[in-house]
């Protein structure tokens, strides 16, 4: 017969990242009970990846400008159906749930961000923005590097066979990809369905180690933490009810609820990081209604119910989204009714401290690069200011250089 030991060790609960990916096993023994709890108000970041180039002059539009409707003669927006931000300024009609924001004062519109001698291919460029550096070889993300500053977990909330970004390579641990809470069930070894239940039940008395303090002699207290671990993130995906409601069939928005499961458990992580593909619009791309005012739809109805959610929750203040695309697109629309790869676009910060409103000066409409707008902020002054402002990262480490962080916050 087997005794308790070898047994125990059959389950791989010795080796705790086998049964849960290694964020728990390294944050279970520090991770607080609450968000009121030591460490429970650490500031988070959720960076929103609009994969295949948003088109910025049709989301945040510069309709008192003549040049906007000579450009898009098919593709502009008229201006009673505009979301006004100013005088100038609005937002796509899609946008209602950003603009509602806008007017809780949660929302900052960054105009013209890029960098110098812009690259058009989707995958340089994406690389560049994620790894907040223009060097030929990039092998290290601009995330995974804060992370040896934070001491803190991250993770990569994904679509099925989502590869992990490079904007989180470099981490000190490997940032998980998970799908859903179910990521984090404990898996046990055995192979009956019987010798799973005594598996479990074993396992579950030698986490209450003040009955069995014996079982400590083989049973390392990290593991017990993190199967402890693993099991509140259990309970919190049964019973969790959203203070907002989330959009229906709304992946995006599916992402960040269970970004916010994972926030409100408390369990120590101060980034996530999820993606919303299909912005590389080159054909019959729509204005009022079409492809990409249905992705702005997503993208402002999850992001809108994620933040009210988590400030409904008490997390308003420690919470900030912030939104980016690989470039923008061409001023000019194409002859497909579409738009082509561009540069100089809008990035959007949410969050209870955010300054809000518009931030920095909008590219000049007349003076063109090759049909590209001119970006007026470089992408790494907003990373520099998110480091330094709102995660307390010394950025330079981080952007391989110096960059004036803009102000973001109130």
């Amino acid at each position: 017969m087997q005794d308790r030991r070898d047994f125990l060790k059959s389950t791989s609960l010795l080796s705790a990242g086998a049964i849960v990916p290694t964020f728990l096993a390294r944050t279970a023994l520090a991770a607080p009970n609450s968000s009121s709890a030591t460490g429970g108000k650490d500031t988070i970041l959720v960076v929103v990846q609009l994969t295949g180039g948003n088109d910025g002059l049709n989301t945040v539009i510069p309709f008192k400008n003549d040049l906007y409707a000579k450009y898009r003669p098919t593709l502009k927006i008229p201006v009673d159906r505009i979301r006004k931000v100013d005088d100038s300024f609005g937002l796509h009609p899609s946008l209602a749930g950003l603009h509602g924001l806008l007017e809780d004062k949660a929302l900052a519109i960054i105009h013209g961000v890029g960098y110098p001698n812009p690259s058009q291919s989707h995958f340089r460029s994406m690389d560049i923005w994620q790894a907040a550096s223009l060097k030929e070889k990039l092998t290290e993300g601009w995330i995974g590097k804060s992370l040896k500053q934070m001491n803190a977990p991250a993770f990569h909330v994904a679509n099925q066979n989502e590869s992990a970004p490079l904007a989180l390579t470099g981490s000190p641990a490997r940032v998980p990809s998970i799908t859903s809470i179910e990521d984090f069930q404990l898996k046990m070894t055995a192979a009956t369905g019987a010798d799973k239940k005594d598996q479990k039940t074993l396992i579950e008395d030698a986490a209450r180690v003040g009955k069995k303090p014996g079982l400590l002699d083989f049973v390392s207290k990290t593991a017990l933490n993190t199967y402890a671990a693993s099991q509140k993130l259990q309970e919190i995906g049964k019973n969790y009810q959203p203070k907002s409601p989330y959009p229906q069939n709304n992946a995006l928005g599916n992402r960040l609820k269970l970004c916010a499961q994972l926030i409100d458990a408390g369990m120590g992580a101060r980034i996530f990081y999820v993606a919303i593909d299909g912005f590389d619009t080159h054909a019959n791309q729509g204005g009022v209604q079409g492809a990409h005012a249905n992705l702005l739809t997503q993208v402002s109805e999850a992001i809108a119910a994620f933040y009210k959610d988590l400030a409904a929750r008490g997390h308003k203040d420690r919470l900030m989204v912030m939104t980016f695309s690989e470039f923008g697109r061409r001023a000019k629309e194409n002859g497909s009714r579409g738009t082509d790869h561009g540069s100089g676009a809008p990035m959007f910060l949410v969050g209870g401290q955010v300054k809000p409103g518009l931030i920095g000066e909008h590219p000049d409409m007349e003076k063109l690069d090759f049909g590209n707008l001119k970006h007026t902020v470089d992408f790494r002054q907003v990373y520099a200011a998110v480091l330094e402002q709102w995660l307390g990262v010394n950025s330079k480490d981080v952007l391989d250089g110096e960059f004036k962080a803009i102000d973001v916050l109130e």
